[in-house]
């Protein structure tokens, strides 16, 4: 298994943008729904949003309007624009299968963190 690359994070104030991105393998990218998944201190990974292999997206609700996924499917890359940044997004984020019987090893995650 290749574990996914994730890229794009950093520090930001509240209000700003960010564009992550995350590389994953072939074998779990092809013809799979894509999941940002994200972790902040102390709590457990949470999903973000979701899309299918042909572009279907869902968001959880706390980032509807602000966050949008996508994905190049030739470059095996899944993105996450994310706008309107708030204090409670800080949080580590990884990208995987979203059917856990797809999912990989996760990767090391990239940190977002939103300041006031």
């Amino acid at each position: 298994q290749v574990q996914p690359v994730e890229s794009g994070g950093g520090l930001v104030q509240a209000g700003g943008s960010l564009r992550l991105s995350c590389a994953a393998s072939v074998s779990i990218f092809s013809d799979t729904a894509m999941a940002w998944y994200r972790q902040a201190p102390g709590k457990q990974r949470e999903l973000v949003a979701t899309i299918t292999s042909s572009g279907l997206t869902t968001y959880t609700n706390s980032v509807k309007g602000r966050f949008t996924i996508s994905r190049d499917n030739a470059k095996n890359t899944v993105y996450l624009q994310m706008d309107n940044l708030k204090l409670e997004d800080t949080a580590v984020y990884y990208c995987n299968a979203f059917q856990l019987f797809r999912r990989v090893s996760w990767g090391q995650g990239t940190q977002v963190t939103v300041s006031s």
